[in-house]
């Protein structure tokens, strides 16, 4: 399986992202602790050196199941985490963007995954059009500033993006050394194609979430797309697969990290290493 370089961190394309691992809604323990487990240790041995996860992903639970069932890490092993938001007793996600807050949650991470440094962490922006409160609009640059001295402290090997415009971008890789982004993006989501492409000509990682489509009911499915499901008969493997092999082949910048809290699931995710997609089934992919 090839890499491409984190920062200064060669991983994997195919990582593996902990949020599917706490209860329902992203809060509390999960279904089946055992096999969350099971999940994370299979991942490692299946080559995976690139988790991305959050303290707030339960809150709490995501990191402490890693630490479970990891620690003491593989000397390979890259964790990445992000920071700009919180939780609070009914699962609701809140704004945590001051500067001082960035700071909170990158300590947090390092307490429950129990490191010295992360690999990355993300500076997760609010949506546009939120209501926000006041004190939460912080500008761009003194965000950066906090997240550059965190690198510079060494508790982060490098600066990431995430839920960010073309614009926000360009400003941030003005300001300091970016090492991903991280944005919603699919094959029947591609609105942030200018980022991605943005980001493959400065050598920079691009993690797309929601590589499948939407979680939201309602919203479109790479697995339910007609193209895709004619790829995967075609080609024997799942719409799935399909899906995540496209990403892959878009830019060699691409790195995936396919979530879930099953490990059938998982290795099936992972298999998407031994698919590589013709040009014909690019060319329907696209039609």
């Amino acid at each position: 399986m090839s890499t491409y370089d984190l920062g200064s961190l060669p991983v994997h394309r195919v990582g593996y992202g902990a949020m599917q691992l706490p209860g329902p809604g992203v809060m509390g323990p999960p279904r089946d602790r055992d096999e969350a487990l099971a999940v994370l240790r299979r991942a490692v041995e299946l080559g995976v050196d690139h988790v991305d996860t959050s303290q707030f992903y339960g809150p709490d639970v995501a990191n402490e199941l890693i630490h479970d069932a990891l620690h003491p890490y593989p000397e390979d092993l890259v964790l990445v985490s992000k920071v700009g938001a919180r939780r609070d007793a009914e699962g609701a996600w809140l704004p945590a963007q001051r500067p001082e807050e960035l700071r909170r949650g990158v300590e947090d991470n390092l307490r429950t995954l129990d490191v010295e440094r992360l690999g990355a962490v993300n500076l997760r922006l609010m949506d546009a059009g939120h209501d926000v409160p006041a004190d939460q609009l912080v500008p761009l640059e003194d965000q950066l500033a906090e997240m550059a001295a965190l690198r510079d402290e060494g508790k982060i090997a490098g600066v990431g993006l995430s839920n960010v415009t073309l614009e926000q971008v360009q400003a941030a890789v003005g300001a300091t050394e970016v090492v991903c982004v991280q944005n919603p993006f699919s094959l029947v989501d591609q609105h942030d194609l200018d980022v991605l492409r943005f980001c493959a000509g400065l050598g920079i990682a691009y993690v797309p979430f929601f590589p499948l489509g939407s979680a939201f009911p309602g919203m479109p499915k790479v697995s339910e797309d007609p193209r895709v499901l004619a790829v995967a008969e075609r080609r024997g493997v799942t719409p799935a697969q399909v899906g995540l092999a496209w990403l892959l082949a878009l830019e060699e910048n691409v790195l995936l990290i396919p979530g879930t809290s099953r490990v059938a699931h998982l290795e099936e995710n992972l298999a998407v290493r031994d698919v590589e997609l013709t040009e014909a089934d690019l060319a329907d992919l696209a039609g």
